[in-house]
């Protein structure tokens, strides 16, 4: 495993806070961003609120590692641009983060990474790349039905991370 998802993994839990069930987020109840129905997926069996509330972050860090960075190849990317894609996986899913990468890289999208999308990756620059994923990220995020709702918020969650995520080049 890379450094590089010990320290994603906390810039991550950084934005994703503790607990909150909103009314209007699809995921519903959730905990350092983990939803109560994608850690009963995970546990294989029924959780209650007393269960999420009770998270920390040595408990999730498995459902993450396994659930997202797995999911998207992190250790095969770049540097920073694995924390990019990782932190789209856990608002969007694997598939949509890799697709926002794919249109990012001008190719077709279809939402895996395999040896073509990984071959286009080392075609490009990884700090314009961050770039570019940014714009496609927040372009997808601004069509959603709850922009209105959350898009301040992800907008100014989206340009930290494209700002982490530099740095993260930059250092490694």
């Amino acid at each position: 495993m890379k450094d590089t998802f010990v320290h994603s993994f906390k810039l991550l839990l950084a934005h994703e806070g503790g607990f909150v069930n909103h009314p209007k987020d699809p995921g519903g109840m959730t905990n350092l961003g983990v939803t109560k129905k994608t850690w009963e997926i995970f546990k294989g069996h029924p959780v209650t609120e007393t269960d999420i509330r009770a998270l920390t972050p040595a408990v999730v860090e498995p459902l993450y590692k396994a659930r997202y960075w797995d999911a998207i190849h992190g250790d095969d990317l770049p540097a920073g641009l694995d924390h990019c894609l990782f932190d789209t996986c856990v608002n969007s899913g694997p598939s949509q983060a890799v697709k926002l990468l794919q249109d990012a890289l001008g190719m077709p999208m279809d939402g895996r990474i395999g040896p073509m999308t990984l071959g286009a990756i080392a075609h490009h620059a990884t700090i314009p790349l961050i770039s570019s994923y940014t714009t496609v990220r927040l372009a997808f995020l601004e069509s959603l039905s709850t922009w209105k709702t959350f898009g301040e918020g992800w907008k100014t969650r989206v340009e930290a991370v494209e700002k982490e995520a530099k740095k993260l080049v930059v250092e490694s």
